[in-house]
């Protein structure tokens, strides 16, 4: 395996992940079925009680915010989004609610207050330095605090990876080859933590066309690069690909795999 030094990920272009939550953040759940997946397998990862604060880190929508509250009703919650339109859309679902949003970017935000719980559901994957960013965090814990979250891995869409590779007869990088490995990951962990628990999983969903595939890639932000934005696409490339996806795979189908991590100091 190649590691690249300080785990800087050279393939996202942040801006343009940004920009591209703000601009369908309200069409963001109707798209967001995977990511409803990860929020519910990672809160089961929860077994610990006495969580009284709660960072909420890449917080979108509010969906995973929300199954916070439900699993700890009395905790104070902090959730934050470098996306101001996807703040806005959370607080319509918390108009009764003690939470705190916090509009920043999570990797250079600066937080004066200790956690014991520091969690976040599909976005550590769109940091640009992790290691350093979960150094930031790792202190940011209480003694027996812990951090937990779901991280994409870069097989995620290797399907239109393929299939696009065979159309253009060369190599595409899509966002999700940027991706951290689950080795660099538990290296990174196990460098912060006495205490380090990874489970990959693969989620895979049935598309009714390529068109349909773009499309929730769009509204859900996945596209960090070029090749997944929607002037990269002709109708007669969307075709010609379709044709290559159905030949090699039968069907209109795309692979997450995701990684469910978790640190703590507790032996």
């Amino acid at each position: 395996m190649i590691m690249r030094k300080n785990c800087l990920n050279k393939k996202i272009d942040k801006n343009r992940v940004k920009i591209n939550f703000s601009r369908h953040a309200k069409y963001y759940d109707n798209y967001s079925s995977i990511q409803n997946y990860c929020s519910k397998e990672l809160i089961s990862k929860i077994k610990v009680e006495g969580v009284n604060t709660i960072l909420d880190i890449g917080c979108g929508t509010g969906n995973y915010t929300q199954i916070l509250r439900e699993r700890f009703p009395r905790a104070n919650i902090e959730a934050l989004d470098i996306s101001k339109k996807m703040i806005e859309e959370a607080k319509e679902k918390f108009k009764d609610e003690n939470i705190k949003f916090i509009i920043a970017d999570a990797e250079t935000v600066s937080l004066n207050k200790k956690f014991d719980l520091i969690s976040s559901n599909a976005s550590f994957q769109w940091f640009v330095n992790l290691e350093n960013t979960l150094k930031k965090y790792a202190n940011l814990l209480r003694a027996k605090g812990i951090v937990l979250f779901s991280f994409f891995g870069p097989q995620t869409f290797y399907e239109l990876k393929e299939s696009l590779n065979f159309f253009l007869k060369k190599d595409i990088v899509l966002s999700a080859n940027g991706f951290e490995t689950k080795d660099t990951i538990e290296r990174i962990l196990g460098s912060l933590f006495k205490k380090v628990d990874i489970i990959e999983k693969l989620y895979s969903e049935k598309h009714s066309s390529l068109m349909e595939l773009l499309k929730k890639i769009k509204y859900t932000g996945a596209s960090g690069n070029r090749a997944e934005g929607q002037s990269f696409w002709t109708a007669k490339m969307i075709k010609d690909v379709e044709k290559i996806y159905l030949n090699n795979f039968k069907e209109i189908i795309s692979t997450y795999q995701v990684f469910f991590c978790q640190g703590s100091q507790k032996n």
